[in-house]
């Protein structure tokens, strides 16, 4: 095995718009990153998982071809992120591999299912590979996610401030960083999953660059009241939701009016500037940092900045970009798992202990 401690990491996020990898090594409360590579998701791979995300026919034999699919795309991702770095796959130690979630059910006897072939993965690439992070923590009674508050701790902590780290992905989530402690983090609720779904309906593209669409709409106060009363922001944490639950079905129940579809897209906008808002409101963050896609929409880091009151960054400022937040926490979690470090936080997940997290898949 290697002992140069360098460890890849693979995200396909909620929104499904690409595969991120990162070669990382990690030191105390750092990160070194040694290179990066996206690679775009084939539309049928895409639309298929995107169907699997809700209940269908033939569920099964629909997955299996996508579970091996995309441990083939994750394997091609690695060989492009090593070629692209120059290192040699006996270099690495471990790929920590997320997988795509097609099912996410917290609670009693609750589970959590990923594709991405992890045989696939480390047969192709000749490096052993940890996933399969989120069930021990769901036996241990947790919810399973969010997952990256951990790492969010291991390189955002400030020990004179409260920070709040915000992943705006598909789904919202927050970690709460207390003078570099971290004593809290869920999911808030839908972020550019709805946003996307809803703008590639009456637009047509894959999202709103900028959030320019929903900077021109109005918010529909009442739209936006109703939405607001959803039984999943009033419930306390933990809790973790996914685009199972937030999805255009559950949307289209509210637009008996027909309201035009922008002010629709400013109102959707506005309900995750305001649920996280909310979500914020107890714990008071001194300095907010956002990752994730939703970094990168001007108008909602503006709907934020003006419910929050305070400026809103990206990770950049704190020496890791946006986009590549994630697969480093996946990186950084087999990095845990192989230094047997816990990779959950109960005050986080509702878990009743700490625990390493994944499984160890070898290459022979």
């Amino acid at each position: 095995m290697s002992s140069e401690g360098l460890f890849a990491g693979l995200m396909t996020g909620t929104s499904l718009d690409g595969v991120d990898s990162v070669l990382a090594r990690f030191g105390e409360h750092r990160v070194e990153l040694l290179a990066h590579h996206n690679a775009p998701l084939p539309t049928d791979l895409r639309d298929t998982l995107l169907a699997l995300t809700r209940p269908g026919a033939d569920e099964i034999d629909r997955a299996g071809p996508c579970h091996r699919a995309l441990g083939r795309l994750y394997a091609d991702a690695v060989t492009a992120l090593l070629e692209r770095a120059d290192v040699a796959p006996s270099r690495v130690t471990a790929i920590g591999s997320h997988g795509q979630t097609v099912r996410h059910r917290p609670g009693t006897d609750g589970f959590s299912l990923q594709l991405g072939c992890p045989d696939t993965l480390a047969t192709a690439t000749g490096i052993p590979v940890i996933h399969d992070f989120r069930n021990k923590d769901m036996v241990l009674g947790g919810q399973g996610a969010p997952l990256a508050p951990r790492f969010h701790e291991h390189l955002f902590a400030d020990p004179e401030r409260r920070v709040a780290v915000l992943n705006l992905g598909g789904i919202a989530n927050v970690s709460l960083l207390d003078r570099g402690t971290l004593t809290g983090g869920f999911d808030t609720g839908p972020a550019n999953t709805l946003l996307d779904l809803w703008y590639r309906r009456h637009q047509g593209g894959a999202f709103d660059r900028d959030g320019a669409w929903a900077a021109g709409g109005q918010v529909l106060p009442d739209l936006l009241d109703a939405l607001l009363a959803d039984a999943y922001f009033h419930r306390p944490p933990p809790k973790s939701t996914g685009r199972e639950y937030f999805h255009l079905d559950w949307l289209t129940p509210f637009l008996r009016e027909a309201p035009a579809p922008r002010d629709v897209q400013a109102t959707l906008a506005e309900l995750t500037a305001r649920t996280v808002a909310d979500a914020l409101a107890d714990f008071a963050p001194r300095r907010l940092l956002v990752c994730g896609g939703g970094a990168h929409n001007r108008d909602l880091m503006n709907r934020l900045s003006r419910r929050l009151g305070l400026a809103v960054e990206s990770t950049d400022v704190a020496g890791l970009a946006p986009d590549r937040v994630e697969a480093t926490a996946f990186a950084w979690l087999a990095w845990a798992w192989w230094e047997r470090v816990p990779g959950n936080a109960p005050a986080v997940t509702g878990a009743r202990r700490p625990a390493v997290l994944g499984r160890l898949t070898l290459p022979g």
